[in-house]
């Protein structure tokens, strides 16, 4: 069974792994002309750990992984508000036990499919289904063939617009945006996220990188639908420099070293809800389909966890159809769980006056002092994944 999936960040080389171990023949297209490097930081956590495991990339990840303390809030002036230390709910917190960049893992995945088609600088321009299969073709001008497409291309799925609808069907707009990318650092982070909240709702962050030369930058804000070119890098850079002017801490630095940053990334805060994740021969996988948006921060969890199952099920139920159901039934509550905002939302993270900043960071800590943290561990504890990993024979059997 010949596969075509859109999209080679997390979900789309996970899936191929597991299903060119299964003996389908995976092919990815990807709209960049070469694998990503860079990113956010991303995590590896409850579930999606075991899925690493299973992939044999445990010793892969671990080996690249950042070693982060935990969240810290900070003042203008640098001094620590509140914090939110890894250690504090078991890796359920912020700040997981397994952190690595997004560039890294995407790496790790790349080099666990060595054998794997992927077809960079193209992507889907026309679905064509038929009872036999579905007729692709590719703004490069070319025409082929596949039993079956994945969407995983993300929040701005391309597959979805063609095979499902228009993205404002699915994707919900949560009153913000952000922008990740690479400075060198204006300090030493010795191992911690730190977050400066200025008035007006803005987040000023810095998280560490692999060489302590350099940090990982994050500017986002509270605002409601900005209209602006998703492809014109320095229209949202723009943007950026005027709405942090006299946000204080290190936004300065921020703003100079994002002038010259090359892997600079831009997007709404924003939640994918799409009813039934399948259209015929068509399903979307991760935040194609399902994405609680950054502030749940779980979209590479649920990539990872829903490549395994949606190959697992492919193996399983050998119809496409019964496969697709079969893998939304199972995804369907951890998805739910792992798609729920922190409490308050967007507005409770980034308050927009000086009191409500005031007001949260004297709430973080009294919420992480010694007294509250034995409570805080048993809550998280008492919330274990709402998904239990089925050991589907024919991924098990390819594996061994």
């Amino acid at each position: 069974m010949k596969v075509l999936i859109s999209g080679a960040g997390i979900a789309g080389p996970a899936l191929a792994y597991w299903l060119q171990r299964a003996g389908f023949t995976p092919t990815v297209v990807e709209l960049a002309p070469g694998p990503r490097p860079g990113g956010q930081t991303v995590d590896v956590r409850g579930v999606a750990r075991d899925v690493v495991e299973r992939m044999g990339v445990m010793p892969a990840v671990k080996a690249r992984q950042l070693h982060e303390k935990g969240l810290a809030y900070v003042r203008a002036n640098g001094k620590r508000a509140a914090a939110l230390p890894a250690e504090l709910l078991d890796g359920a917190g912020p700040v997981a036990e397994i952190e690595i960049l997004r560039g890294d893992l995407s790496e790790v995945l790349l080099a666990a499919t060595p054998d794997v088609e992927y077809l960079y600088g193209d992507s889907i321009s026309g679905l064509t289904q038929s009872d036999d299969g579905v007729r692709v073709s590719f703004t490069g001008g070319a025409t082929r063939d596949f039993d079956l497409v994945v969407g995983a291309d993300g929040v701005h799925s391309r597959v979805r617009a063609l095979a499902f609808g228009p993205e404002e069907e699915f994707v919900h707009h949560l009153g913000g945006y952000g922008s990740y990318f690479t400075i060198p650092a204006p300090e030493d982070l010795d191992g911690w996220m730190k977050i400066h909240t200025a008035p007006g709702g803005r987040w000023v962050g810095l998280r560490p990188d692999h060489d302590p030369r350099f940090a990982r930058a994050l500017l986002s804000f509270r605002s409601p639908v900005i209209r602006y070119n998703r492809r014109d890098v320095s229209e949202q850079k723009a943007l950026l420099h005027k709405t942090f002017q006299g946000a204080g801490w290190h936004a300065r630095e921020i703003l100079d070293g994002m002038v010259a940053a090359d892997d600079f990334y831009f997007d709404s805060t924003s939640r994918v809800v799409v009813p039934e994740w399948s259209r015929g021969r068509v399903v979307l996988l991760g935040d194609a389909g399902y994405c609680g948006s950054p502030m749940a921060g779980h979209g590479t969890a649920m990539s990872l966890v829903g490549a395994y199952v949606l190959a697992g099920e492919l193996v399983a139920e050998g119809v496409h159809r019964r496969a697709f159901a079969a893998y939304q039934r199972v995804m369907r509550e951890y998805v739910v769980q792992r798609s729920a905002l922190p409490p308050g939302g967007i507005a409770m993270a980034m308050p927009r006056t000086a009191l409500g900043i005031r007001a949260r960071d004297l709430m973080t800590a009294t919420m992480t002092s010694r007294p509250f943290r034995g409570v805080l561990a048993k809550a998280a504890a008492a919330q274990p994944d709402a998904i239990e990993l089925a050991d589907y024979a024919g991924l098990t059997a390819a594996r061994g």
